[in-house]
Order: structure tokens, then sequence, then C-alpha cells
């Protein structure tokens, strides 16, 4: 009985909102399932099928584009979000005047819907009137480039992902704040520049934390790619952001390929978890060597 009320007392504040989740994606999750192993268009009655939709997606040419280029937005853009986010951190983690409306800035547009923002990049991105297109025009680059080559097009998608930094920011911050300050003004006597405190004291504390931000992003990465791909490129030019999830999207709602799409959706939860078992696996074994 002790244990049971420990337990509701750690845990009562934060069992509502896990069920909730498990309600919200849980749920639907486990109805898609047997959808995977059928044949369905919405207008017929499932037909099951077995594991003919993931013989299908092994042997679709476009599972497989769209799984690398899925990989390359991520490995672009996983990256680029932890180093941006943790110089933001580093620059606003000291309490001054202006620093709470600079990390309000930073986490806004994490808080602004994904459809708001991506048509907002569309408009930036217009060859034609998009405030990029006048930049570029004014060095003298075509401004249609970055929408029209398929390998510029996936770092388009990457370089939109840092606009969603502000969760990385915030939680980087609070890490920031753990470390002591004693550490801090021990190295100022011993005469440490800033680029030795960083690299000696700072990075090693923060890099565990770091780590789990990466599992976290690469696990989300194909989510928070997906309105960009849909809005600003639509799997294109010649299929070079399609993404894993728009795919899944496109046989689900515009093929009306239900049972192959949620095989789809099935494939990429796998590599999903795969991923997030490597980063993970890496995790472990860096704790254990101590760093």
């Amino acid at each position: 009985m002790n244990r049971l009320r420990a337990f509701l007392h750690h845990w009562h504040w934060t069992l509502p909102g896990l069920l909730l989740l498990a309600l919200l994606l849980g749920l639907p999750a486990l109805m898609a399932l047997p959808l995977a192993f059928s044949d369905f268009d919405g207008l017929h009655p499932p037909r099951a099928v077995g594991l003919g939709n993931l013989a299908k997606a092994w042997n679709d040419p476009l599972f497989w584009t769209a799984l690398g280029n899925s990989l390359t937005v991520a490995a672009w853009s996983v990256p680029l979000r932890l180093l941006l986010a943790l110089g933001l951190a580093l620059l606003l983690h000291r309490p001054r005047r202006g620093v709470g409306l600079l990390r309000a800035a930073a986490l806004a547009p994490s808080l602004t819907p994904d459809i708001a923002w991506a048509l907002l990049w569309l408009w930036i991105l217009n060859p034609l009137y998009g405030p990029f297109a006048w930049l570029l025009g004014a060095f003298g680059i075509a401004p249609d480039i970055w929408l029209t080559d398929a390998v510029a097009a996936r770092r388009v998608l990457a370089l939109i992902g840092l606009w969603l930094l502000g969760e990385l920011v915030v939680v980087l911050i609070a890490a920031r704040k753990e470390i002591p300050a004693e550490l801090y003004d021990l190295s100022a006597v011993e005469g440490a520049s800033a680029f030795t405190v960083f690299r000696r004291l700072t990075l090693p504390m923060l890099l565990p934390v770091l780590l789990l931000l990466a599992c976290r992003d690469a696990a989300l990465s194909f989510q928070t790619s997906f309105t960009p791909a849909l809005i600003i490129t639509k799997g294109g030019p010649q299929f070079g952001t399609l993404l894993l999830p728009l795919y899944v999207y496109q046989n689900g709602f515009e093929y009306l390929r239900f049972g192959y799409a949620a095989a789809l959706a099935l494939a990429m939860f796998a590599v999903t978890l795969l991923m997030i078992a490597v980063q993970l696996f890496w995790l472990r074994r860096w704790t254990r060597l101590g760093g």
C-alpha cells in the first residue's frame, strides 16, 4: 500500500496527460494496425492480404526514395537544430534585461500551427515576389533554384526545420542552469579562456542532454518535415522531397490505398524505432565509458 501511495504521489500529475496521449495516439495506431495487413480503399470491405502490403513496399522504388529523402533531411536538420539551439541557449541563459522577450521569441515559432509557418515560408521562398527571391537576385543568383533542384529543395526543407527549435532552447537553458556556478568560478581563478571553459566544462556537462535531444529530434523529424513538404514542395521536384509521411498521406488520402498507407506508416514507425535504438546505444556506451 505504501509503495502504491508513493507511486501515485510521484505520478498523479503525469498520469492524466499520459493517458490522454495514449488515447489520442495509441488508440488510432492500434486501429490502423489491422489495415496494414489488408487491402482497403474505403469503398469496399477490407480484404486480408497478409504481408502483401509490406512486400509491396519492399519492392516499391518510391518507398525507398521517400525513405532516403527523409533520412537525408533528418541528417541535415537534426545537427543544425542542435548547434543553433545550443548557441542560443548559451546566449540567453543569463538573466539580463530583455532576455525574457528573446526567450519568448525563440519559443514562439514552436507554438505556431504548422500550416501557418509553412504558408509563411511558401511566401518567403516564392520565386516571383518572395523576399528571398529579391535577396538572391541582389547577388545575381537565380531565385528559383532552391525549389527546382531536388538536392537544393531537400536542403531547404532541412533549413526550414531550424525555425522550430524553441523547445530545444528551453531545455538547454534549463540544463545549463543546472551546472554548478562554482565550477565556472574555479575556471576563472585558474585563468581558463572562454573557449577552454566551453570545451572542457560546458559541453561535456551538456552532452548527455544533447544526445537525448538528438534522439527526440530524430524521432520527430519525419513529423515536422511533413507540412512544408506538403505545402511548399508537394514532394517535387522529381520526387526530390517526397518524404515518408507525405508518401503515407498521398496513398491514404489521395489514392485511397488505406491498407498500403497503413503498411507504410508501420514501416516508418519501425525506421523511427531503429534510429532511436541506435542513438540510445551510443548514448549508453558513452555513459558507460564516462564520456
